[in-house]
Formats: C-alpha cells, structure tokens, sequence
C-alpha cells in the first residue's frame, strides 16, 4: 500500500487554510481519504487523511506544509498510519450510527460527562459533536422564568450493548440532572421528516378543555380527579371520557368563547408549528378534547388537520351525551396513518407528540414519538421525552440548529 499519513493542524481560524493547505497536497499528486475540521471559539482544528503514492517522498510534501503551516502561524502535526489500522477504519464504514441528544436551559459540563459516560460504557464510540443551540451570553443572568435554550448533539458508532439498559440510564440521568437525553438511529429518515401530529390538551395548550369546561358547572373536582385516573393510565378512555361528559350536563354553551380566549399556549408551540410549516411539513392535531377548541388552534397556527371529538349541544345547552366516534387512543393511531397514507408519507417520516396514555398508540406508530411533559407512566413507555424545554425543543430532536429556524 501506498503511505498513510494522518495531518493535523491547530491554531486561530482564519480564511484560507483549508485552500493553502490542499493547494500543497495537488501540487504533489497527494490523495486525501479524509477530511474534517471544527471551530471553536476562533481556535481552528483542521485533520486531513493523507495517501502519498509509492513514487513519491513524503519529505519534500511535509516540509512545504510545515513551512505553510508556520506562515499561516498554525501547528501542524503528522502521524504515520499503518495498513492494518487504515483497513480496520474502513471496514467500519456503514455500521450503524445513532443520534444522542442533549437538551437543557443550560448544559454542563456534568451533564455532558453523564451522558459520554453512559455511552461509553455501552460500547459507544462517539465521531463527532456538535451544538445545535446559539451562543449564550455569560452578561446575561438566568430569570425566574428561564426560557434559554441549549443542545448538544453526539454522533456515535456502534450498536449498544444492552438498547433497553442503555435507554433506562439515559432516562434516570434526565430526570435526576433535569434535562433531556434523546437517543435515535441515524438513518435517512430522522432527516427526513415530513408529517408531524400534536394532542392537544396539556401539549399545545397548558391546560385540559375538559377541566376547564367542569370548572364552569361546578363540578371541577370530579371530572379533574377522573381525568388524572385516566392519564395515568388507570381507567379507559372512553368509559373516562362519557363520564366526565356527562357531568357537563345542562352548561351553557355560551361559556365555550370565554375559555378559549384564556388557554395559554404551550411554551415554543407557536415558534415550532410556525417553522415547521415554513419548511413544508405537514401538520395535524390529534386530540380527545373538543372540536370547538382545537378549530381555533387550527385557525391560530395554521394545522392542515383537526380531528376531535364534538360536543353535544342542544338548545345553547351541552347534552352531556357522547356523539359520534370518540378519538381515543387507537384512533388517534390510526387517524395518523390515514393522514400519512393521505400525504404519501412514510409512517418512518412522522412525529407525534403528547402527554397522556392514550397518546401511546400515535406515540409508539409515529417514526419519532415524543412524551412531551408527559407523566411518568408514558415518559417511561415513550421511546422519546421531553420535559425541561418546550415544544420548540423538537427542532432540536430533527437536527435543526437555532440558525436554521425561519421565524
């Protein structure tokens, strides 16, 4: 084999390395097998992979780049690479790549150590890492409603060792450092995503409609405590959801405008659904609450699709009765295939999102299914979570990098 040799340059960043560098390398016919190189903080990190032919001396090569090198005041550094370890390296080429990555108001360098650590200790190798977050300003001091944003993003290769054990650590690690740890195999889709649906109760809006609506008739307490039961995933939805129904009997439908005005949006829902439409992706919400609510959603951020259940009213009176096929957790599941079917969607380029049991069923279909600010039945069941950022966090679980976002 011809000689390999591995180059690496350091110093402060500036333009025109890369193409004085190379510019030496075609002058003597050498082949570069590889390249990569990352900036941080105006401190530049420049590896090239060298192939120097049999009929060349690498002498004469090394002793121009070194004498660039120090006219563009940079270190350069050469390593022999011998053919086993060459060969080992490309044999690794099209092994399976996962995705870590990190979400918190402020990464650290101990929640950064955790999680290395964790895949390591999986067989793990990490290639390269990125920050997905914009820069913070150290002048400015955390609030009390912090809103900050930041991501790191680990590519690594190899499979792991133990994939239910390895999520489990990642998991406990989230909750006890208060951040959040997504873990996805690196494939054609997680970059190509296209269709994205959203519960709505308690993930785009911070409240439950129903809840709400019972506060209104005096029967707060009841219907809360059986929606919580039915949350944790203790009792079925639809025998849930007509009881809770039924305790609205007789509320004036009048009642319907005034809540709707007062729903707060969940924190980064409209920056998300905002960017997502920009960039051509679906949208849809899949909900067990009401039509009458998640209409005006769908006119506020711009769904494609609403499928809810409605409310029965007669006379400006709500019925208490249940009409209609309620939108529980199978449906939801399988409304999302009728919308993928509908839009020639691959189910691998869809993300779901919610909160509660019965969003499991859409959670477990979609592609990517995320638990956002979900209880920990359904954080534990979900193969994704998020909790501490909001739901604009999920940008970040796509691969987009706060630059990237159009809004």
């Amino acid at each position: 084999m011809n000689e390999i040799i591995l180059m690496t340059l350091s110093g402060n960043d500036k333009p025109g390395v890369t193409s004085a560098m190379s510019a030496i390398l075609a002058r003597y016919g050498i082949n570069i097998l590889d390249i990569g190189q990352a900036v941080i903080h105006d401190t530049l990190s420049l590896g090239m992979l060298l192939e120097v032919p049999k009929a060349s001396e690498s002498s004469p090569v090394l002793r121009d780049l070194l004498f660039k090198a120090h006219e563009l005041q940079m270190t350069a550094r050469f390593e022999p690479v011998d053919d086993d370890a060459y060969e080992s390296w490309v044999s690794e080429q099209g092994k399976s790549r996962h995705i870590i990555t990190l979400l918190a108001r402020r990464v650290t360098s101990e929640h950064i150590a955790r999680v290395t650590a964790i895949a390591a200790g999986h067989g793990l190798n990490i290639d390269s890492i990125n920050r997905l977050s914009g820069r913070i300003s150290l002048r400015q001091q955390p609030s009390a409603d912090d809103r900050t944003k930041s991501c790191v993003e680990f590519s690594v290769r190899g499979v792991p060792s133990d994939d239910r054990a390895l999520r489990e650590e990642f998991l406990h690690a989230a909750s006890e450092l208060d951040v959040d740890i997504a873990f996805q195999e690196d494939n054609v889709y997680r970059r190509n995503r296209r269709l994205v649906v959203f519960d709505m109760d308690s993930t785009l809006i911070e409240a439950e409609v129903i809840d709400e609506l019972a506060k209104e008739a005096g029967v707060g307490d009841q219907v809360v405590a059986i929606t919580e039961a039915a949350m944790r995933g203790e009792i079925d939805f639809d025998e849930s959801f007509r009881r809770r129904v039924a305790l609205l009997k007789g509320l004036d439908a009048s009642v319907l405008e005034r809540i709707a005005e007062r729903l707060p949006l969940t924190e980064g829902a409209e920056e998300l659904v905002s960017n997502l439409k920009a960039l051509g992706f679906k949208t849809a919400i899949l909900s067990g609450g009401f039509t009458y609510f998640a209409r005006r959603l769908q006119k506020k951020l711009g769904f494609d699709y609403v499928h809810a259940n409605e409310l029965d009213i007669c006379d400006g009176k709500v019925t208490g009765e249940v009409t209609g096929t309620i939108v529980n957790g199978q449906r939801k599941a399988e409304l999302l295939r009728e919308i993928a079917e509908k839009e020639g969607v691959r189910l691998e380029q869809t993300i779901a999102v919610g909160d509660g049991a019965n969003d499991l069923p859409m959670l477990g279909t979609a592609g990517l299914g995320i638990a956002f600010r979900a209880k920990p039945l359904v954080r534990q069941s979900a193969d994704h979570s998020i909790s501490t950022l909001g739901l604009d966090g999920i940008l970040y679980l796509i691969g987009f990098r706060d630059r990237d976002t159009v809004l």
